[in-house]
């Protein structure tokens, strides 16, 4: 069975959909708070040059997606599968970005729960998501990235 890398994907708080080219305002509109960037090693992504390469190499991934808040049926970031391994039944999940106003609580890990799960129920065997985080604010100063391994539950 072939894995889906962009299914549509519904959890509590969030809806996954594959990213369209029509979602470029929208999704901008989220990425150009600087804020959100600060402490990430592109620091400049808020500028719309810049969006402008990560949005089209979202779009030719064919793994991305927007994410939306179910209740308000607004788009409030991105996230993206990627490194698909069929032999390991293995797939990263990253470049994921969310809204300031939805950072803490529960969204970040309902994102990635909705992720996990549903990714999971795409693969045969076993399932071993993989979300790449950073450390640390030095770190990601750094621009250092761990992957630390996620089991779907």
């Amino acid at each position: 069975m072939a894995f889906d890398l962009q299914p549509n994907l519904k959890g509590e708080l969030v809806e996954l959909r594959p990213l369209r080219p029509e979602d470029w305002h929208a999704l901008f509109a989220v990425a150009s708070d600087s804020l959100i960037w600060e402490q990430h090693p592109e620091r400049d992504r808020y500028e719309k040059d810049v969006f402008q390469v990560f949005f089209r190499e979202a779009l030719e991934s064919g793994g991305a997606f927007v994410v939306i808040d179910r209740s308000s049926q607004q788009i409030i970031g991105s996230t993206r599968f990627y490194g698909y391994d069929p032999e390991k039944s293995e797939i990263e999940i990253g470049w994921t970005f969310l809204a300031r106003k939805f950072w803490g609580g529960r969204y970040n890990s309902r994102l990635f729960r909705t992720s996990c799960s549903m990714s999971g129920k795409r693969t045969s065997g076993r399932k071993r998501p993989w979300k790449k985080l950073a450390r640390s604010e030095r770190e990601t100063r750094q621009g250092r990235t761990e992957i630390i391994r996620q089991r779907s539950m």
